[in-house]
C-alpha cells in the first residue's frame, strides 16, 4: 500500500520567475548604449563649438556654427527616438528652422539659425552625457555579475536620470514652441479667410452689381439710338434703366455692408448689431454693455477696430444660423456683449431645435477657426430640443 504525504504550504518552492521585466531589459540596453553615442556626441560637439569659435573671426565661421547647430538637432532627433523606443519618454519634435526663403533672406535665416536654443540645449546634452554615460555604462554592466540583487533598482534609478535629462534638454521650449505653432496655424486661417473673402467680393460683383451696370449701359445705348425716332420708347427705356441703377446701388450697399458696415464704424457695436438683428427671421433682443470712456470720448470706449469688426460679423454668422437652422419653433434670440477684463464677452442664444456642432456643417467650425487667429474661443452648447447658447471671447484691445 502506497501513502502519499502532503507537502505543506510553507514548504512549496516559489513560482519561478523573471527576475527582469522587459522595461528593466531595454533599461539596461539604453545605459549600456549611452557610451558609444555619447563619446561620438562629445567628439562632434567639442570639434564643432571649437572649430566654429576658431573660424569666427573669417566669414566662414558663421555659416559653419549655423550648419553645426542643424546637425545637433539631428543628433538630438536621434537621441529622442532612442528614449522614446527603449525608456518610453515621449518628446514632441521642436519645430524646424524656416528656409532662407520663408526666414526672409540668407542673413536672417544664419542669424535664426545661430540663435537656435534647440541646437544649444542638444550641445550641452552632448557635453554632459559624456562622465554620465561612462557611470551608466559601468554599472549597468558590472552589476550583471556582480550586483544582481539590486540592480533592477540601480537601472531604474539611472534610467529616470536618463529621462529627466532628455525632457530638460531634448525637448522644445513648451511655451515658445506652442506659440509658434499656433502662429503659424493662426497665420495660414487668416491667409485662407482673407483669400475666400476676396474671391466672394469678387464673386458677388461679377456676378451682380457688374452685370447689372452692363445691362444697365447697353439700355442706355439703345434708348439713345430710339431718342429721335421713338421718343415714347425711349423714355421707357430710360425709366427701366432708372429702376436698375435704384437696384444696383442697393447691390453695392449689401456688398459694401458685407466688407465693413459704416454704422459699423460711425456708431459702434449696439447700433450695427440692432441692424443685423432687424434682418433675423425671428425676433432678437440685443444687450450691448460696454463701459464708457471717463473722458466723454464714446470711440474710447470701443474696442479696436479690428476686433470690433470680428465680433460684428461672428454675431451676424451666427444669426444667420439661427434664421437657418434653429427651426419654426423658434420664438426670439438673445445678443449679449460686454467687456469682462481683457476679454470681449459675445453671447448668441435661441431657443429653437439646438443640435448645433462645430462639426456638422454650419460654419461653425470656420468661425472657430477665425476666432482662434486673433486668440478667440468659441464655446458652443447645443443640446437637442432645448436650444443653441454660443459664446464667443475675444481680447479687448483698447482703439489707438
Amino acid at each position: 500500500m502506497t501513502m502519499s504525504h502532503a507537502v505543506p504550504d510553507n514548504d512549496r518552492p516559489p513560482p519561478v520567475r523573471a527576475v527582469f521585466s522587459a522595461v528593466t531589459w531595454k533599461e539596461i540596453a539604453y545605459l549600456v548604449s549611452n557610451l558609444p553615442l555619447a563619446i561620438v556626441g562629445f567628439v562632434y560637439a567639442v570639434v564643432m563649438v571649437s572649430t566654429a569659435g576658431g573660424l569666427s573671426v573669417t566669414a566662414v565661421g558663421i555659416p559653419l556654427l549655423a550648419c553645426g547647430l542643424y546637425l545637433s538637432r539631428q543628433l538630438g532627433r536621434l537621441d529622442r527616438a532612442r528614449a522614446r523606443g527603449l525608456l518610453g519618454v515621449r518628446v514632441d519634435e521642436p519645430t524646424p528652422i524656416p528656409g532662407p526663403k520663408r526666414s526672409g533672406g540668407f542673413f536672417p535665416w544664419l542669424w535664426t539659425s545661430i540663435k537656435d536654443p534647440v541646437g544649444w540645449r542638444t550641445v550641452l546634452y552632448q557635453l554632459i552625457r559624456l562622465p554620465w554615460g561612462v557611470l551608466t555604462f559601468t554599472v549597468a554592466l558590472t552589476g550583471l555579475f556582480v550586483l544582481w540583487p539590486v540592480l533592477p533598482y540601480l537601472v531604474r534609478l539611472m534610467a529616470n536620470v536618463d529621462r529627466a535629462m532628455v525632457r530638460g534638454l531634448l525637448s522644445p521650449s513648451d511655451d515658445l514652441e506652442r506659440r509658434i505653432a499656433e502662429l503659424e496655424s493662426d497665420r495660414g486661417v487668416v491667409v485662407d479667410t482673407a483669400a475666400a473673402d476676396l474671391r466672394r467680393i469678387e464673386r458677388d460683383l461679377h456676378d451682380g452689381a457688374q452685370a447689372r451696370l452692363v445691362a444697365l449701359a447697353m439700355g442706355l445705348g439703345l434708348a439713345k439710338e430710339k431718342l429721335l425716332e421713338d421718343p415714347e420708347g425711349a423714355a421707357a427705356m430710360v425709366d427701366e434703366a432708372h429702376g436698375e441703377v435704384k437696384l444696383a446701388l442697393q447691390e453695392l450697399r449689401d456688398l459694401a455692408r458685407g466688407i465693413h458696415p459704416a454704422v459699423l464704424t460711425d456708431r459702434g457695436l449696439d447700433a450695427a448689431l440692432s441692424s443685423v438683428a432687424a434682418r433675423c427671421v425671428v425676433p432678437v433682443k440685443v444687450a450691448v454693455d460696454l463701459p464708457a470712456d471717463p473722458s466723454g470720448d464714446p470711440s474710447r470706449g470701443r474696442p479696436a477696430e479690428a476686433i470690433e469688426g470680428i465680433a460684428y460679423f461672428v454675431v451676424s454668422e451666427l444669426l444667420q444660423n439661427v434664421s437657418k437652422h434653429a427651426g419654426p419653433g423658434a420664438r426670439g434670440a438673445t445678443v449679449e456683449v460686454w467687456r469682462a477684463g481683457a476679454r470681449l464677452m459675445i453671447r448668441v442664444s435661441d431657443d429653437g431645435r439646438g443640435g448645433a456642432s462645430p462639426s456638422g456643417g454650419s460654419g461653425l467650425a470656420g468661425l472657430a477657426e477665425r476666432l482662434g487667429a486673433v486668440d478667440g474661443v468659441l464655446v458652443v452648447d447645443s443640446p437637442a430640443g432645448v436650444g443653441t447658447v454660443v459664446t464667443a471671447e475675444l481680447p479687448w484691445r483698447d482703439r489707438g
